[in-house]
This record gives C-alpha cells, structure tokens and sequence, in this order.
C-alpha cells in the first residue's frame, strides 16, 4: 500500500470493519538471494512485499462464521474494498468448528516494538559468505568440481491488531544457504554430486569454507562406486536427514486429528498416547520460541482457522514446550477449542524444533566411526506420506548415500527409494549423538529451525533400488 504504514493498516482496516469481531494481519517480507551455477554467481536481488489479510467474524444462532480474505499489492484506496470483501465471505459461510472467544490483551503474549518501521534485509547480509563463495569458485578448476547453490535471506515483519484490542508484532529474520558440487571430469560421466545446507539468522554464523570442505570431503567419497541391493541396513542418519524426518511428524502431530483416530498419536479406542513411550532412547522432542540462535514468534499469527493451528487463537502465547519427554509423547498440538473438547491444556505449534538426549555426546563423524558395516545417509527428498496412521512415509535419497566398513567410507552408494515411519524410527534408535543446527533438504523451505543430533537406525528399510541420481 503506498503512502500507509503496516500500523496504520491496521487501525483502518479495524475502523472499518461491520462485522461482529475482525483480525487484521500485514505481513511485511523483505528478502536478499544469491544464485550460483557452474562455480560463477547468476542471480542476485532484493524484493519487497506486503500481503494484507482481514478475517471477519460473524456470530449468528448457530455460532460463528469466518470469513477470511488476503492480497498482496494492495493501495489505500482498496482496503474498504477487501473488508467488505471478507464480511461478505463470513456472511455466506457456516460456523466454525474452531469458534472460541477472541483474546483481549491481558491473555495475548508479548512481542517487539508497536511502533517501530518494520524491519528489513539487503544484500550486504551475504558480504562475508559471498567473500567464501567466491574462493570455491575460483578453486574449482583445481578441485575437478563445480559449484550450484543458493543463498537467501528473509525478514518478516507481522503486525498483528483485533477489535478486542490486541496489538502484537514480530520481526523473523530467516536465512537459508544450500550448496552443492558435481564433478567436472573432462571426457566422461562423473558420479560426484553432494550437498550441503545450513540455516540461519543473519549469516554470521555461516562459513562457506567449512561447508565446501565438506563437500570435497563426500566428493572424494564418491570417487568409488558401489552397487548394493535394496534391504535393511545399520544407517547413520546425520542432522540434516534427522531433521528430513522429524518435520514431518511435527506436522502430523496434531491433537484434533489424533483424537479422530487419524494419526500414528491415535491410540485406536478414541483416545491418544500421551503418557505413553514412544522412543526407545531418553530423547525429549521439544519447541522453544527462546531458543538460542531458533528464536521465532511467541504468539500465535494465523491467517485462518484451522484443525491445529487456528486464528481464533490469534494472540495466544508460544512457551517452550516438550512433546515427547525422555522418550515419551507428552503433548500434542491444539487449538483452545480442541482442548476444550477434550479437557486438556492448549499446545500451541512454535515454528522451531530440537531433538535432543541429555548428556549425548558426538556426532555423525563418531557414529561413523564405530560402525563395522553400514550407511552414511545424508539427505532425503521427495517425502510423501503413505499411511498417515501409521506415519509411514516413503521418499528418495540423493546427493549422498555412502557405505560404511570398519569405521570408514569405502564409497558412495546407488540410490534408494525408502519406506520408513518417523515414529518407528524414534522407537528402534540406538545411538544418538549432540544436537547441532540442522537445515532438512525437503523441508527446510517452509520449516528451517531445527536442532538434531545424528541417529544410529540399526534397520533402515532401503525398499527399492533408485534410478535418480
């Protein structure tokens, strides 16, 4: 909108309003990227965006109806035009499951600065890694490997206002990079390809040095193929395969869902297993707006009511919160109105994950090294559900899969397609080293703050044989 402050939005947006109650967000993002391909930078930019979203509340006999209604690029003169919009969408629509009262300001949680511009990014963030890239680059005809990778930085600010009168924002500086190599033999096929990620704040904390080293590392690795049929194998499971896994099952681990016996938490008689042990090792699953270096928003911000997330809850305080203590399921997420139903305090989903064993020490390189025969897996992607009330998930490996002998790589191993629960991975886990940041290949676009420790599986199921490569 030109000319109009997010605040101001806002404060109008609420002015204007006829309906019974309305919710006002205006997300603010600013973001930065890099691109690289063939060890030289193709892309860079900066862009900015605005998406304003008005939810309008209608209470009639049978309860309250929503109307939900967003858009980006919005002037001033259309604001009137998109709550009208959103009144008459919650005029024509049934109740919601999810009605609860909307939060005043004595029960929403806290958040930054009110009245301050919103916060933004450019590309001086890269300064430092770009710096790095740019030594990759130039060693690349020495190394025999090319670089492909990309860069980007992101800050969101969320302003948040209700007609009961909450007034709350954020500001989310996210950052991601993703590296990979591929070899550049002159005369033939090279089977070296890799990949590496890390996310981020701020990218003082990233090193393209460190991350390209590991590169060359796996690169070398692959310099010896080997062909090995599907099965069951011992397989080490770095972070960033970890993380590949236990995002999903966050996402499925709704309360709502597992009370209608939809979902792996079910436990088959109307209720769920809380209370019950799901993980063989003392490993605590756990969520923390706080948490150092994946700090996130400590209120809830949605755009529509939802089955586990819901904007009825708009305001609600984020708390770190454990959902598997120890190795036993202690919480599930809900909404307040699903937490009613069933008598049990609300959970509200924190867009942050650690997994973690008290006292756990090491990490992929030492559960490497006591292995006598197994697989180093480094990345998954293409990851589907098949059965969601068992978790079972079926997806791809890629850029990565090594056999382990005696301790050590002997080489990189064909592709799997793989069938396998995170559910029952956390059951048959023997060894579990520190948690360290870690970016999932499939997931960290939407979801890039997780800590992870590697993971011993003494039976990952390796289905099928992959062509992918």
């Amino acid at each position: 909108m030109s000319g109009s402050s997010p605040q101001a939005v806002v404060e109008r947006a609420l002015e204007l309003s006829r309906s019974s109650s309305c919710m006002v967000l205006v997300r603010e993002r600013s973001t930065a990227d890099l691109r690289w391909a063939g060890s030289s930078l193709t892309t860079n930019g900066v862009a900015r965006s605005r998406t304003v979203t008005v939810i309008a509340l209608t209470d009639g006999p049978s309860g309250t109806s929503v109307g939900v209604m967003a858009r980006s690029g919005l002037r001033d003169d259309e604001l009137e035009e998109l709550v009208r919009a959103a009144e008459a969408a919650s005029g024509s629509a049934l109740p919601s499951e999810e009605a609860a009262p909307l939060l005043g300001p004595a029960e929403a949680g806290s958040g930054g600065a009110w009245d301050a511009p919103p916060a933004a990014t450019g590309v001086d963030v890269f300064s430092a890694a770009a710096t790095g890239l740019g030594r990759a680059f130039r060693a690349s005809a020495d190394s025999g490997r090319l670089h492909y990778g990309y860069a980007e930085h992101t800050v969101e600010s969320v302003f948040l206002g209700t007609s009961t009168g909450v007034r709350l924002r954020h500001d989310q500086p996210t950052g991601t990079i993703e590296m990979n190599t591929r070899g550049n033999s002159a005369g033939g096929a090279d089977p070296r390809s890799a990949w590496v990620g890390r996310a981020t704040r701020d990218f003082t904390d990233v090193d393209p040095d460190a991350l390209d080293a590991e590169l060359a590392r796996r690169a070398e690795w692959a310099r010896t193929p080997v062909e090995l049929p599907a099965g069951r194998y011992e397989t080490v499971l770095p972070p960033t395969a970890v993380a590949d896994m236990m995002v999903p099952m966050y996402f499925d681990s709704g309360a709502r869902d597992a009370s209608e016996g939809r979902s792996a938490f079910s436990d088959g008689e109307g209720g769920v297993r809380i209370g019950e042990r799901i993980a063989g090792l003392p490993l605590t699953l756990l969520s923390d707006p706080a948490r150092p270096g994946l700090e996130c928003a400590p209120f809830v911000a949605a755009d529509a009511p939802g089955r586990d997330v819901s904007a009825f809850d708009n305001g609600l305080p984020l708390r770190r919160t454990e959902w598997v203590s120890n190795g036993v399921l202690s919480a599930l997420g809900q909404t307040r109105a699903t937490a009613a139903r069933l008598g049990t305090p609300p959970a509200g989903f924190v867009d942050n994950l650690v997994l973690e064993q008290e006292g756990a020490a090491g990490g992929t390189d030492d559960l490497v090294a006591s292995t006598e025969r197994g697989l180093l897996l480094t990345c998954l992607w293409y990851i589907r559900m098949v059965d969601p009330q068992t978790m079972l998930l079926t997806g791809l490996t890629r850029d990565g899969v090594y056999l382990i002998e005696d301790g050590r790589i002997a080489g990189a191993v064909n592709n799997f397609r793989f069938n396998e629960s995170p559910v029952g991975l956390l059951r048959r886990a023997t060894e579990a080293g520190a948690p360290v940041p870690a970016l999932s290949r499939e997931m960290g676009d939407y979801f890039p703050r997780t800590e992870m420790p590697a993971l011993r599986i003494p039976d990952f199921n390796m289905s099928t044989v992959s062509k992918a490569s």
